[in-house]
């Protein structure tokens, strides 16, 4: 009894581990995004941004937002890094999708590799979040015209949104992971995964009526 107890003790006041991938091309503000999480979400002071370097590689962070623990891929975007962001896809949550919008002559290239993550399979339903990045300088596209632009009218199956943000001073990065917890929590990608590492379904026991929680015997 102590371990049925114990285990509803443990599903209800546990908190959700969601894994979300931060991609955009090269100089989109990806990492700057990353420690201003950091700063937004927890005790954690990030990195000022005149310290931050171009990622080559992978940098790894982790916040909490109400009951859900998010682990953050910030992964490269070089044109010669890109062919390792899909090696990340399968255990992946969601996307965020960070484009600098203060550099127009650069959209194409950005739409294009967006595009391509886009039709992999192992992203299939996985939540999106792109970011018009850059909302502090003064020739930054809005959320609006980014949208207009990339025209994504395609993704019809797949929950996703335009935010503007600024990565440097905190401008609607708040908002926008809010709604991407909410998004995560009741998506179908979350369902899916949950299944495949083995998360078990209602239980069911001659003494309980109701059949709303995991099965913890």
């Amino acid at each position: 009894m102590f371990s049925l107890f114990y285990g509803l003790w443990k599903y209800i006041f546990s908190k959700t581990e969601f894994h979300v991938l931060i991609l955009g091309i090269d100089k989109a503000g990806k990492t700057t995004l990353l420690e201003k999480l950091k700063s937004v979400h927890s005790n954690l002071e990030g990195l000022p941004p005149d310290r931050i370097v171009p990622t080559v590689g992978l940098n790894i962070g982790r916040i909490e937002v109400a009951n859900s623990k998010l682990v953050f891929w910030d992964l490269g975007g070089q044109p010669g890094l890109r062919s390792i962001w899909e090696k990340y896809y399968e255990e992946a949550h969601a996307v965020i999708y960070v484009i600098d919008a203060a550099c127009p002559s650069r959209f194409e290239d950005a739409k294009s590799a967006l595009e391509k993550v886009l039709r992999h399979d192992d992203l299939q339903g996985a939540p999106l979040l792109i970011l018009a990045n850059k909302q502090d300088l003064p020739d930054a596209a809005s959320a609006e015209e980014l949208a207009r632009y990339l025209d994504l009218k395609k993704l019809d199956e797949r929950v996703y949104i335009f935010e503007a943000v600024s990565a440097y001073d905190g401008m609607g990065i708040k908002e926008s992971i809010e709604w991407l917890v909410g998004v995560m929590e009741r998506s179908k990608r979350t369902e899916m995964l949950r299944a495949r590492a083995g998360v078990t379904g209602p239980w069911c026991l001659e003494t309980v009526q109701c059949c709303c929680f995991p099965c913890f015997l």
